[in-house]
């Protein structure tokens, strides 16, 4: 049976209870590996699995996985778009279940009056622009600051997503966003977010990440967490420092082409 068939939208009633049920299971089964793989990586790294956070990628999957999650102990989960994102997080308040929604996908601007309603965390501010935005939307739409990532693009290519490191760009460069986000009245800057560039072997990666990293927090040394790896590539990610993991398939399964 494919991933798409076992994660189909099931109707209510008794006939639910089955796959719920099966469903609970393979999450269940894939955790515990989940966890072990993060548990081996902090061994083999020297570090205290305490520093790293599993962060469930549930895009594409529906709001009752988030809550099967949630049952299973997870706390932290992340979205790509707020048009899944906002009504997932609303049924999942609504089960009355508390999880912190972390919003790790590219972030238009006309969106963050949305976003910073359900949002716990932005890990994808890469421009003054955006940060400005995002700043006056959680100003006018929270009674708290909204936690920050800054996403910097490890390979500093303008084309994708990310700040670029070294850069005096005044709206794309890193020291720029950062600073932007450090002196916002309704934003927090903790740190910093990013994905191994395509055909990038993941030890480069990181290892370039680590310096960056350092950099930023010499500058901001509060801003200490660094969210990095994914399913494939999580044990070198914290193997460099990353305090949060992002992790999907491992989780989930495969997803369909909608995300």
């Amino acid at each position: 049976m494919s991933e798409e068939t076992t994660t189909a939208g099931h109707p209510g009633g008794a006939d639910a209870a089955v796959p719920q049920q099966a469903r609970r299971a393979e999450l269940a089964a894939a955790l515990t590996r989940t966890r072990a793989r993060l548990a081996a990586a902090c061994r083999a790294a020297g570090r205290d699995p305490a520093e790293v956070s599993l962060i469930a990628v549930t895009k594409t999957y529906p709001a009752r996985d988030a809550l099967l999650l949630a049952e299973l102990g997870v706390t932290d989960v992340g979205e790509n778009r707020d048009q899944e994102a906002a009504p997932k997080a609303a049924e999942v308040a609504a089960a009355g279940v508390d999880l912190r929604w972390h919003f790790i996908g590219q972030l238009q601007r006309n969106k963050c009056r949305s976003v910073v309603r359900y949002a716990d965390v932005v890990q994808s501010v890469d421009s003054v622009r955006l940060a400005a935005a995002l700043d006056a939307a959680a100003a006018a739409g929270r009674d708290r600051p909204l936690d920050v990532l800054v996403q910097v693009s490890i390979d500093a290519d303008p084309v994708r997503g990310g700040a670029l490191p070294d850069d005096g760009d005044p709206d794309r460069g890193l020291g720029a966003v950062a600073d932007r986000v450090a002196t916002a009245g309704s934003l927090r800057l903790a740190g910093l977010m990013a994905v191994a560039p395509l055909g990038w072997e993941p030890e480069r990666a990181f290892a370039r990440l680590a310096g960056i990293a350092a950099g930023f927090r010499a500058a901001h040394p509060q801003a200490v967490l660094l969210s990095a790896g994914m399913s494939g590539d999580l044990e070198t990610a914290v193997a460099h420092g990353a305090t949060h993991v992002r992790v999907g398939s491992a989780l989930l399964g495969m997803r369909s082409t909608l995300g």
